[in-house]
């Protein structure tokens, strides 16, 4: 009789050994569930009972294949919950900036949502063709549209200017094509690619134009993009005023000098790290500020005594560079220049912000310690 006690005792703390991570995870998936209950479900995201419009043009949802390729994108977003997330906090830094410049340019403030979808509004976005910064300007594109880009600067990765640059882009498409959706594609595309569907297919809608996949998905991520943000709570988006970024405010500092100056000068004077530098106009590339005029931004508040602090740094770190500079000579070349004062071509190439590539002129100053 003891001994069936005993074998049921045993018997009942095996059960219970194994029952309990059983009970444990079924607890939790109820605390998920009761968390999550707000969420609404995935076919619900995707029942379009009102009209919907981008830059103010109807989209015909009532088209059995506008509507499949709407859902695909709006499921494919909302599928990727930490990455809409940092769309709204990111939007609430960026957008009253953005917004801004839409208005000076008379533009849909739809378009807002271009560099959300380009490079989810980040500054330092590279596509694989090339295409970079906040709105994914190629090279020659951004040059065109009075975008400097160089070894020194890429204003690609500036918010006021790069969207400057795209407002004029985009109102010359739109002028071009007659259409704000036209003129996306051909922001996505190229506009010689698309005039070439354009006349190939003899149709000028959007939705019926066969072109790149790429293409063909593009405005609806937009709208996708506008939906969502535009409605965060109904599809389960529910941040707080504190949980976003706060708005980008800078103070403006404006430089005019002759030489190459290091930023490490204009950090100290506004007492911040030289990250923060970086961070607040992350067009500006290497470690030193360009000779010529320049405006940069640092953050609000710290210009108050900024212009004695950075001029005592100048005037003694002038005073240093004078006698570390190497004025160059007809017929030298980088790697001589690096031999005569016992440095690598390494150290000469980082200390001037140059590459391989750079040519050097007789007269041209070049930093050596």
């Amino acid at each position: 009789m003891q001994r069936k006690f005993y074998y049921r005792i045993i018997c009942l703390s095996i059960i219970l050994f194994f029952s309990i991570p059983f009970f444990c995870c079924a607890g939790q998936v109820l605390e998920e569930q009761e968390n999550h209950s707000d969420l609404p479900s995935l076919i619900n995201s995707i029942q379009f009972t009102n009209n919907i419009e981008y830059c103010n043009i109807k989209i015909p949802i009532d088209s059995h294949d506008v509507k499949k390729r709407l859902e695909k994108e709006l499921l494919l977003a909302l599928w990727e919950r930490p990455q809409v997330i940092l769309w709204i906090k990111r939007a609430a830094r960026f957008f009253p900036h953005v917004e801004k410049i839409l208005k000076q340019y008379d533009l849909p403030l739809d378009l807002k949502y271009v560099p959300v979808i380009e490079s989810a509004l980040r500054p330092h976005s590279r596509s694989s063709k090339g295409a970079v910064g906040y709105w994914q300007f190629i090279r020659s594109t951004g040059k065109h549209y009075g975008l400097r880009i160089d070894h020194m600067v890429d204003e690609r990765r500036n918010i006021f200017k790069s969207t400057h640059a795209a407002c004029k882009y985009i109102k010359a498409l739109e002028k071009q094509f007659g259409s704000y959706l036209l003129a996306l594609a051909a922001y996505n595309m190229g506009e010689y690619g698309l005039k070439k569907e354009i006349k190939v297919q003899n149709s000028q809608d959007y939705f019926s134009l066969y072109l790149p996949l790429q293409t063909q998905r593009y405005v609806f991520k937009l709208i996708a993009a506008k939906l969502i943000l535009e409605n965060k709570k109904s599809y389960g988006f529910h941040l707080k005023e504190s949980d976003l970024y706060p708005v980008f405010v800078y103070d403006k500092i404006n430089f005019k000098t002759d030489f190459q100056i290091p930023m490490t000068l204009i950090a100290n004077a506004a007492d911040v790290p030289f990250k923060t530098i970086k961070d607040y106009n992350p067009q500006l590339r290497g470690y030193n500020l360009d000779k010529g005029d320049i405006t940069i931004l640092i953050p609000k508040g710290k210009a108050k005594g900024f212009k004695k602090k950075f001029t005592d740094s100048y005037s003694t770190w002038q005073k240093i560079y004078k006698t570390k500079i190497h004025i160059v000579k007809p017929g030298e070349s980088l790697t001589l220049i690096a031999k005569k004062h016992h440095i690598s071509l390494f150290t000469l190439l980082t200390l001037n912000n140059l590459s391989l590539k750079s040519m050097i002129h007789p007269g041209d100053r070049l930093l050596v310690e």
